[in-house]
């Protein structure tokens, strides 16, 4: 049965932290609705082997296995991964009470040379209220600040119901759900926007049309924001019963001129189409197909995605669409996938390739249609530390920076997603994309620009377990790989010459014999580990020998530990050489050659995996704590790579 919706009260009250209202909310009328049309649609029907090559579609061999948080994908060279906001119940970023663990759906714009990330925030766990959304900006995408409140709590009217749900609201607040974030409109001014939606359980839908509407506020070349308007209203709903004026209020002309502009671009409302009423003539495409993003082919075609790899061409800016089927031999299932045009002329999707929403991956196509490779983006999860409703793990619901919406000037692909939805990070991907060294390592940090010393290095890069170049103690720059967080680990990779034969040296300094710990390991392309070598938190240097493990020597905190690996993958036979005293043992991985070294400060993580439950709902003990820091310094990286 369809749900109507009905309002029982007709002032709503505000809760702590709700918006306030800014003017006396008077009548008024929805703007008119850019044209709309008719749409064939075909979706998860084959197409003939021809028309397959007009459509996206994925020409590569390569898979992901889920069985590794990975994929067994080689990465795209120079990825970091860097958190933005680390949940935290009992330790908030944001005072006034416990911490908000489900953080979710981040979007993404570079603006007034900054960038601006918003995300969804509910207290516990998915569509469970309150519900808000938070704001994070930044100047260079590594440095982030502090979350704050961009779109408040909304108190529901008590006695609302929805038609066909036994439920009745009762001090009920909505929560957020939103596929659009942000809008940069001709006059280069920056609109924020979110979504109300309604949950009267857990399982309640806040996408059935019946919500209360989409919200909007300026943001300033200031960083102050404008006040909050209501730009659009769900059937039952409008500025008689809601608490925040209509936007054709605002004194401010221009504004209003940005939001009318806004809903006359079929590209942007074909974003709202899950929160709208279904019938909504706003919306260019009126099927339930969801998190839509798109991108210009080189002939002025648009192509669209949606989640579990949907995809269609409109021929008219996106008033109307071809058939929408699945991209054939995609795998996507429902997270969301983001395409894009490149820096270099070519274009990117980005998403989980798997039933599963991990790894995190991205395949390139030099003319938007013709995806033929798939490398790995981000490859570790950590702990859930917080169990919720609908908590999905894995790194999730990617969204880059739509058109029109910035551009940063380092020419990279900046992306946002949202870990276990617990955590926000953001990725930089380099273009050109590329999963190939061409030279041999040769770095010493000491003597390198700091600013550009791990462009060729993937990092991952936690809030407490950061990883970048600083200056030691006595004045040299180096690679520096801290860790504070017992749920997570700091990481540091760098890919060379694929090779049969390698010769690796480096010297690592320990801040401390007696916490933490630093793996360092020789893998090849697919992630396979070959050989790892161990400074551990017992104060020994050690090598992993098949199931067990062989000390090198005992070592000291501040002291250098010169590193040379010499590695075969012909007889599997490598010897470590440390301060000039060297052990020969066999990899306790057979690999078929050699193509990077990793650096972290923890052992592999392998939970979850493919058998693990969907929704986690314990708590992990002592969430909210703190290690004490270890620290480790490399100061040098050289790789010599021969053929047997």
């Amino acid at each position: 049965m369809k749900k109507s919706l009905t309002i029982v009260s007709m002032g709503l009250a505000l809760g702590t932290g709700a918006i306030a209202q800014t003017a006396a909310p008077a009548g008024g009328t929805a703007r008119t609705p850019a044209p709309g049309g008719t749409v064939q649609d075909t979706v998860h029907t084959a197409l003939p082997s021809g028309a397959m090559q007009d459509t996206v579609h994925y020409s590569g061999h390569t898979m992901a296995n889920v069985d590794y948080h990975h994929g067994q994908l080689a990465p795209a060279m120079g990825v970091h991964n860097i958190q933005v906001f680390r949940a935290n119940r009992e330790h908030p970023v944001i005072p006034g009470g416990p911490g908000w663990t489900y953080n979710h759906a981040p979007m993404l714009a570079y603006w007034n040379h900054r960038f601006y990330l918003e995300y969804l925030s509910d207290l516990v766990g998915e569509s469970v209220p309150p519900g808000r959304t938070l704001l994070c900006t930044s100047e260079d995408g590594e440095k982030w600040s502090e979350p704050k409140v961009l779109f408040p709590p909304y108190k529901i009217p008590d006695g609302t119901t929805k038609e066909g749900h036994p439920g009745v609201a009762k001090n009920l607040f909505a929560v957020m759900h939103q596929r659009m974030g942000f809008y940069v409109s001709k006059r280069g001014h920056l609109l924020a926007l979110a979504f109300y939606g309604i949950c009267l359980d857990p399982k309640d839908d806040p996408n059935d049309g019946f919500g209360i509407g989409r919200v909007v506020r300026e943001i300033h070349e200031d960083g102050s924001w404008g006040p909050v308007y209501f730009v659009h209203y769900n059937p039952a709903w409008n500025e008689r019963n809601t608490t925040c004026p209509y936007y054709t209020k605002s004194p401010d002309k221009g504004f209003v001129a940005d939001c009318d502009e806004l809903m006359a671009n079929p590209l942007m409302m074909m974003q709202w189409v899950e929160e709208t009423d279904r019938k909504d003539p706003l919306i260019p495409l009126h099927k339930d197909y969801k998190a839509f993003c798109f991108y210009h082919l080189d002939d002025g075609r648009v192509v669209g995605l949606w989640k579990n790899a949907l995809t269609g061409i409109s021929r008219d800016g996106g008033r109307t669409w071809g058939p929408v089927t699945r991209a054939p031999h995609f795998v996507n299932s429902n997270a969301k996938i983001w395409g894009q045009k490149t820096s270099d002329g070519r274009f990117v999707t980005v998403y989980n390739p798997s039933e599963f929403r991990w790894p995190l991956a991205l395949s390139v196509s030099a003319d938007g249609l013709d995806y033929t490779n798939l490398l790995l983006v981000g490859g570790n999860i950590t702990t859930m530390r917080y169990g919720g409703n609908y908590k999905s793990y894995g790194p999730q619901y990617v969204r880059g920076i739509e058109e029109g919406n910035g551009v940063p000037p380092d020419g990279k692909v900046w992306v946002t997603y949202s870990m276990n939805k617990e955590d926000i990070w953001v990725a930089s991907i380099p273009v050109p994309i590329t999963d190939t060294a061409r030279t041999d390592v040769d770095e010493d940090f000491g003597r390198m620009d700091s600013s550009r010393a791990l462009e060729r290095w993937n990092t991952y890069s936690p809030l407490w377990a950061p990883v970048g170049i600083v200056r030691m103690a006595d004045g040299r720059r180096a690679l520096r790989l801290e860790d504070r967080d017992p749920f997570d680990v700091a990481e540091a990779e760098r890919v060379f010459p694929p090779a049969r034969r390698v010769e690796a040296d480096f010297t690592v300094i320990p801040a401390q014999n007696d916490t933490g710990m630093l793996a360092v390991e020789f893998r090849n392309a697919r992630g396979d580990i070959a050989v790892r070598l161990t400074f551990d938190k017992d104060g020994v240097l050690k090598t992993k020998a098949g199931p067990h493990e062989k000390n090198i020597l005992n070592y000291e905190p501040g002291r250098a530990y010169d590193c040379k690996v010499t590695l075969s993958a012909d007889n599997r036979f490598y010897t470590v050489t440390v301060n000039g005293k060297s052990v020969n043992q066999l990899f306790f991985t057979p690999v078929e050659n050699l193509e990077r070294i990793v650096f972290r400060t923890g052992p592999v993580n392998r939970f979850p995996d493919a058998d693990t439950p969907s929704d986690q709902d314990f708590d992990v003990p002592n969430a909210g704590r703190q290690d004490g820091p270890a620290v480790f310094y490399i100061t040098h990286l050289q790789t010599h790579t021969m053929e047997p």
